[in-house]
């Protein structure tokens, strides 16, 4: 069954909030499947179904999570964020760091005065430069990424 979205602007929001979910055929429940209101393609709807069916409804979790798509390791993960934050434990957090962690204030002062000595400077340059100096390995385009934020801001 392939489904489609009629309205595309839900679709970006929950892209937008990483609850989009990229399966929704995977989703079987017969809710979803009947009534316009359940939406499978809301990961943090399905979820919220899912521990809802095994808590209330009394399903053993290994039909839940293979009815809604998951594994039952994903259901015991989602159930853990379910008791610690509720709805918004529900939501998908964006892998990885949230910032240049390691491009800190100090680190920056020193590449500016670095571009201002020498404009010519690559960013595999800096990213030596940084090494040498402060031991720490930086990827170029976290580089390149923190300059064009730096020279949004002005």
């Amino acid at each position: 069954m392939a489904l489609k979205r009629k309205n595309g602007t839900k679709n970006e929001i929950l892209q937008q909030h990483s609850a989009l979910n990229c399966r929704p055929g995977d989703v079987r429940d017969e809710l979803f499947l009947e009534y316009e209101f359940f939406d499978a393609f809301d990961t943090v709807q399905i979820k919220y179904e899912m521990l809802r069916r095994v808590q209330k409804d009394g399903w053993p979790v290994s039909r839940a999570a293979k009815v809604f798509g998951f594994s039952r390791n994903a259901f015991y993960k989602a159930r853990i964020a379910f008791q610690k934050a509720g709805i918004a434990g529900l939501f998908r957090e964006r892998p990885g760091p949230r910032h240049a962690h390691k491009l800190s204030e100090e680190v920056m002062d020193f590449i500016k005065q670095a571009l201002k000595e020498n404009s010519e400077l690559s960013t595999l340059d800096l990213r030596q430069m940084i090494k040498d100096k402060f031991g720490i390995s930086v990827h170029r385009r976290s580089i390149e990424r923190t300059l064009q934020r730096h020279e949004k801001k002005g």
